[in-house]
């Protein structure tokens, strides 16, 4: 596959994800649906810190962009640097998107590890922190948050979602960054003819 294409590949399943990561973000702000848990100490940590909002959405939306870019035909016209100028762009948003999905993949691993922020005998805290994410394996122990309800399901679903994505953006970055380091020195394999068209 010529870098162009990889890149193209490789940019659509980066926004795709991306936006999959900001939609599960803003689902873990209003838990099982309801806007009524908004205040700031009735949700955990992990979710005010927006890993999947900003790490896995917009960090990774940009390098998505630019690969997407660096697929379609060269930068100053036909001939001249081809596409090597969006490719090395490409490279550095690729990087910077590595970034974004660590952040991500730290955050929510964070957030199903410590589980949510729950109320559980008249009090707001993170019940499951000692459990080191045992609770994660007992789902009778997911009903004894009294509020707000279901929020357990509701983050280990969410939560391991954004890992899944972050992992899945990590791999694809690399890629891009390995393919758009190749653009950038051998150029675009495409015929001049599919340039054109």
């Amino acid at each position: 596959m010529c870098t162009g294409k990889c890149a193209r590949c490789v940019g659509l399943s980066l926004i795709t994800l991306s936006l999959v990561c900001i939609v599960a973000n803003a689902l873990l702000l209003v838990p099982n649906g309801e806007t009524s848990w908004t205040n700031t100490n009735q949700l955990s940590l992990q979710v005010w810190l927006m890993g999947g909002f900003i790490g896995g959405g917009l960090m990774v939306l940009c390098p998505g962009i630019a690969a997407v870019r660096a697929g379609g035909k060269g930068c100053c016209g036909a001939g001249c640097c081809g596409n090597r100028c969006r490719m090395l762009r490409s490279v550095f948003s690729s990087a910077f998107g590595v970034l974004g999905a660590i952040y991500c993949l730290s955050v929510s691993g964070a957030g199903l590890r410590n589980g949510p922020r729950c109320l559980m005998n008249g009090k707001w805290d993170y019940h499951f922190e000692d459990t080191a994410g045992a609770y994660l394996l007992n789902g009778t122990l997911w009903n004894r948050c009294e509020a707000p309800p279901r929020v357990v399901p509701w983050n280990v679903t969410l939560f391991s979602l954004l890992v899944a994505a972050s992992c899945l953006e990590i791999v694809l970055c690399g890629i891009q960054l390995v393919n758009a380091t190749i653009g950038v020195f051998c150029g675009d394999c495409r015929k001049k003819q599919d340039a054109t068209h």
